[in-house]
């Protein structure tokens, strides 16, 4: 297992993780516990990145994966999609061995409430992230404990920035059938009627209890990411379109063409531990040729 630990040009330390066998690499920052980049033995990114991302301390990355804790959007009384990406992380320099046939490329970061924190969400937790790198899959286990003498209840996304040819390009399968609240609705609730989700303008749903795997196809690119989720029935999808895109400072006017947001979340039902409890969200990102998915995805 390769881990090295970098300094970005703002001089914010990230880790880079290497696969020892496939060549493949991993970038995590440790401001926000958020996964910037993810490579192919080839050096092709499969991550979208802002074209005006800036490296600041007081500001996440637009782009990778972020960790929304302890809520997700603004739909709590804290700042959107809560306060975890934008704190620093730590490396936890004795993690517990990874499970038989897990992945051995991995580090695990650590994030504890500061006095701060607890100002403007009185409770005391511990989130443990672990980032896991195999030949050709990325994975992310969050777990949160209930550290306090009280009961608290949290929402939860891993806001996943996927790097795409063109958005007039992609399909999404697996989220057939399911219920979503339209976000540029009014929050109103309706079902899924395709047999995909593809893509002429803005998106914003959150679907509801999805099945386990969701797969985003790449027609162009001949590549499909497959998403596994467990312990994160809920799906976000989000492309902002040109004209909210031109309206968003952090990000280029053309980059809504090569990029489009799937999280693995828990939203509907905002997840409760007692004192002492701990929940666990997975979700594993497998990418590979789109003639793997030659039927109907399987949702097991």
């Amino acid at each position: 297992m390769t881990v090295d630990i970098v300094r970005d040009a703002a001089g914010m330390e990230n880790v880079v993780l290497r696969e020892p066998h496939g060549g493949s690499s991993v970038v995590i920052h440790l401001y926000g516990g958020q996964v910037t980049s993810w490579k192919t033995a080839h050096g092709e990114e499969l991550l979208f990145s802002s074209s005006k991302a800036t490296l600041k301390p007081s500001k996440a990355v637009r782009g990778g994966i972020l960790i929304c804790f302890p809520q997700f959007s603004d739909l709590g009384h804290l700042e959107p999609n809560g306060f975890a990406r934008n704190r620093l992380w730590t490396i936890d320099s004795s993690p517990p061995p990874p499970p038989v046939n897990g992945m051995n490329t991995y580090v695990d970061l650590i994030l504890n409430p500061s006095n701060q924190d607890l100002k403007i969400w009185p409770h005391k937790f511990e989130f443990r992230l672990r980032v896991a790198l195999g030949l050709s899959s990325l994975s992310l286990t969050a777990r949160v404990k209930n550290t306090d003498q009280k009961p608290f209840t949290f929402s939860f996304a891993l806001d996943t920035h996927f790097l795409i040819s063109d958005i007039s390009e992609v399909r999404v399968e697996g989220l057939e059938t399911s219920d979503y609240i339209d976000n540029l609705q009014n929050r109103t609730r309706f079902t899924e009627q395709g047999n995909a989700l593809t893509f002429d303008g803005e998106v914003d749903r959150v679907y509801l209890t999805t099945p386990r795997k969701i797969a985003i196809i790449d027609h162009e690119r001949k590549r499909t990411f497959e998403l596994k989720k467990e312990g994160l029935p809920d799906a976000v999808v989000w492309n902002p379109w040109d004209k909210r895109c031109r309206a968003i400072p952090d990000l280029g006017d053309e980059d809504y063409q090569r990029m489009v947001c799937i999280d693995a979340a828990a939203i509907e039902r905002s997840i409760s531990l007692k004192s002492g409890e701990e929940w666990r969200g997975r979700q594993e990102i497998l990418a590979v040729s789109s003639s793997y998915f030659s039927g109907h995805l399987d949702p097991h």
